[in-house]
């Protein structure tokens, strides 16, 4: 498979002649208020889990919680909402935001903990599902691709600064006021949305149909298997990391702020080195190449991590492979399924959700069962894994088509 062999015809139909920018910077500011949220707990396990009297496991699950209720909010959104203006639907979902945020800030135990992470959810699962297909209702088919990476700058954005910036608040301000700054981020984007969006009319035929005939398409089901394996191992590893540092290479808390900002630093990076091999080499090649040096930069945390400085390093090196995870997903997707982007995108975040929340559950299994090593081998596994399959099915469909 080429990289031109992958792309879409017509990206986006009924494409606006100006691009609203603004409008997109503020679906930009939600999604990384809904994935920062989504992501607080974990540089958050320890304070959370003593301060609610819960274990660092149960309070793991109010991630797997989260991921659970997204991989059928996603679909359930798309589908339930089809009739309704997607401007209120956006502003809905943003509420959503706010007020799980609140709830999280001010539970007094597991719970209300948990109530706060369904919400969440639901806001998450529809707006990550609907945010390709709302900027192709913002912008001009040829702005389309820098519309795209604005919003997942967002997603990549909140994936790596959500944990040292979670670390960072609650070793000064404490984990409440997290889930606080959280919902004020929230409120910013809503009053964005409110001046910024307009109104956008239902479109497209979104529907069980449609997510039937996409999940036939064989390139889009080999990207959801080897997401499976890839996002969950890296989910069991990432859900699990404060314990890792804490009781292997036992570094102290800002010690351990730090080296998950050096994940989050090295996370930017690794996004924009994912952009340009996606620009020469395809998003498949691209999977492929950061699967593959997440899986040895566990290696390395599993095999010389006691040693604080082989820890953070291998920390570091799995941020930036994995930085170029979710942009290279999201192009494979788009480049594949452009046609129906609504529907394929809630058919990717439902796998995205199914691999974070099994992870999340066999991560809380195995650090309990066998200690923190365990979950750094499971990445290793899971991250070589799918960049195999996506490798190994790419190449025979390649050579089928070649034939």
């Amino acid at each position: 498979m080429t990289p031109s062999s992958t792309q879409p015809t017509d990206a986006s139909p009924g494409a606006p002649k100006e691009a609203a920018w603004g409008a997109v910077l503020t679906l930009t500011l939600s999604v990384f208020g809904l994935v920062t949220a989504e992501f607080l707990p974990v540089s958050l396990l320890t304070p959370i889990s003593n301060d609610l009297g819960i274990t660092p496991g149960a309070a793991g699950q109010t991630i797997t919680t989260t991921a659970i209720v997204a991989a059928f909010a996603g679909p359930g959104v798309v589908i339930g909402t089809r009739k309704f203006d997607r401007r209120l639907t956006v502003l809905a979902l943003t509420m959503l935001l706010v007020l799980s945020t609140l709830i999280a800030a001010m539970a007094n135990g597991l719970f209300m903990l948990l109530t706060a992470r369904f919400l969440l959810g639901i806001g998450l699962g529809g707006f990550w599902a609907m945010s390709a297909a709302l900027a192709m209702r913002l912008v001009p088919a040829d702005k389309l691709p820098r519309a795209m990476a604005l919003i997942m700058a967002g997603v990549s954005g909140a994936t790596v600064l959500a944990a040292p910036l979670g670390a960072w608040i609650g070793a000064t301000m404490g984990w409440r006021m997290a889930f606080f700054l959280a919902a004020g981020l929230g409120v910013v984007a809503l009053i964005g949305q409110i001046v910024a969006l307009p109104k956008m009319p239902p479109a497209g035929h979104a529907g069980l149909g449609t997510l039937v005939a996409l999940l036939r398409r064989p390139l889009l089901r080999l990207c959801f298997i080897a997401m499976i394996f890839m996002i969950g191992g890296h989910f069991a590893g990432f859900t699990y990391i404060r314990p890792y540092l804490e009781l292997v290479p036992h570094l102290n808390v800002d010690q351990i702020s730090l080296t998950l900002l050096a994940y989050g630093v090295a996370g930017f990076i690794g996004t924009a080195l994912g952009g340009m091999v996606i620009e020469k080499r395809g998003p498949r090649f691209s999977i492929t190449l950061w699967g593959s040096l997440m899986a040895a930069a566990a290696v390395v945390m599993a095999v010389g991590g006691q040693s604080p400085s082989v820890a953070v390093a291998g920390v570091a090196f799995w941020g930036l492979a994995f930085g170029a995870i979710p942009v290279s997903i999201q192009n494979y997707i788009t480049s594949v399924a452009g046609d129906e982007a609504e529907s394929a995108g809630a058919l990717m975040l439902t796998t995205f959700q199914i691999a974070i929340s099994s992870g999340a559950i066999l991560g809380g299994v195995l650090i309990e069962g066998l200690g923190p090593i365990a979950v750094i081998v499971f990445l290793a596994a899971g991250s070589l894994a799918g960049a195999s399959v996506l490798a190994a099915g790419g190449r025979s469909r390649t050579a089928l088509s070649e034939g």
